[in-house]
């Protein structure tokens, strides 16, 4: 019995160490609004790649967690943004890049 137990809790310690390597970008919480953590390089990237192609913001007021509405163009996320950000679009609203699922057309992040 103690073997067992001893196996399974170094099996439960290798595949969380596994899990901790890091990526770009983790997805945390459940729902449609699943916050999106993403390196500080990459948000200097999104700010720079918004700032030089001189991306129209939207006029419409966008709020994380929140359907943007279907009369608002989702853009494209660069592929330079990152390979984990590329299943997301974005929308440029008020100085704000936020990210949007686009199957729910939901903001799941904020990146300020």
């Amino acid at each position: 019995m103690n073997k067992l137990l001893l196996t399974t809790a170094m099996a439960a310690l290798i595949s969380t160490g596994a899990m901790a390597q890091s990526t770009v970008v983790t997805t945390t919480g459940t729902g449609h609004a699943a916050a999106v953590q993403i390196e500080p390089e990459y948000r200097t990237k999104i700010r720079t790649y918004v700032t030089e192609h001189k991306v129209r913001p939207v006029q419409q007021k966008i709020v994380v967690g929140q359907p943007v509405p279907r009369e608002v163009e989702l853009e494209v996320v660069p592929a330079d943004w990152g390979p984990s950000l590329t299943k997301f679009r974005y929308v440029y609203s008020g100085e704000r890049v936020m990210l949007v699922d686009p199957s729910t057309r939901t903001v799941v992040q904020e990146i300020d």
